[in-house]
This record gives structure tokens, sequence and C-alpha cells, in this order.
């Protein structure tokens, strides 16, 4: 059974019908509403019995969060108002302005063939040619393993772009013509 921490005295938690498997609908208790990156989650408790003392049974509670709207309808008339309500933190100013940025590392792709120079291709972690499952590699070992023979940075992602200048020091291509 899940367990929450106690509410506070003064919460009152409201009805609100949830879909279980197999079309059945029953009317629940609403006790929280959380916002996640994709949508919400409720926290609702479910009624059901549980074994008591000897051979009694008694009236409990079982308390999961499920996915909002899938898994819960209003009930008509009810206000959810005053359901505590935990949003997402806003975005600070520079994630705001920036939008979302690329995750971090990188990923090898080994080339086949057999020996120490078989060489591979290194990738952004997010690109396309980049192997699902692949170890992500930091930047340290990134650096490590494109200095191997036979081993290419993706031009497609933009590794090349980003590591070329770290291998070759950032002043490369902008030496003077003497």
């Amino acid at each position: 059974m899940s367990t929450s921490p106690s509410p506070a005295p003064d919460l009152v938690p409201v009805p609100i019908r949830v879909l279980l498997p197999g079309d059945q609908e029953v009317v629940a208790r609403l006790w929280a509403k959380r916002q996640v990156i994709d949508g919400w989650l409720y926290e609702v408790g479910l009624p059901a019995y549980r074994n008591g003392p000897g051979d009694s049974v008694e009236p409990a509670e079982y308390r999961v969060w499920v996915r909002a709207p899938q898994h819960v309808r209003p009930v008509d008339g009810v206000s959810y108002d005053d359901v505590p309500t935990e949003y997402l933190p806003k975005p600070n100013v520079v994630d705001q302005v920036l939008g979302p940025r690329r995750p971090s590392g990188w990923v090898m792709v080994k080339a086949g063939g057999r020996g120490p120079d078989r060489g591979g291709v290194v990738h952004a972690v997010d690109c396309e040619e980049a192997p699902a499952g692949a170890p992500v590699l930091t930047l340290e070992r990134a650096l490590d393993v494109a200095q191997q023979p036979g081993v290419r940075l993706c031009s497609l992602c933009g590794a090349a772009a980003e590591l070329d200048p770290v291998l070759k020091g950032f002043d490369h291509g902008f030496e003077s013509g003497e």
C-alpha cells in the first residue's frame, strides 16, 4: 500500500472519478496535484479494504499518483481550486533566453575491423547517427578517444566544431599569414 505523509488537519480531499483498467470507474479522493514536464500527476486515494486484527476487515485507502487527464475525470459540481498543487519551478532567465539546450556528452561509434588503428567516429550524444544506448563519454574521455589513430569527429552533429578547438587550440585557424 502506498503511504503518503499525513495530510494537514484542515485538508479535505475532494471527490474525483478515477478510470481503472478494464473500463472500470470509481469515485476516489483527490489529495494533491503535481505538475511534471509532460503534464500532471494527481494523488488519489482509492477506496479499498484491508485485513484488520483477527478475522476483521476494515475500510482503507490506497494512494497512488495517476496521470491527468488520462486516468481521472472531474465530478460535476466539485471545485478543485483548493487542492494542494505543486508547480514546476519557473525556468531561470538564462534558460528562458537560450531555450532548450542539447544534452552534454559524446559517444563513440567504432569502425569495423581489427587492431588498434580500426578507428571510428565521435558523435554528440543527440546525433541521429549516434547508436542508442552507447556509453556517454565525458569531455576528457571524448578528447582522448578523438586523438586515437583513425578516429574522426562527426561534422553532421557538430562534434567536430565543438571538440576541434579544444584539441588544436582555440587560436587554430587565426594564425597570421607569415
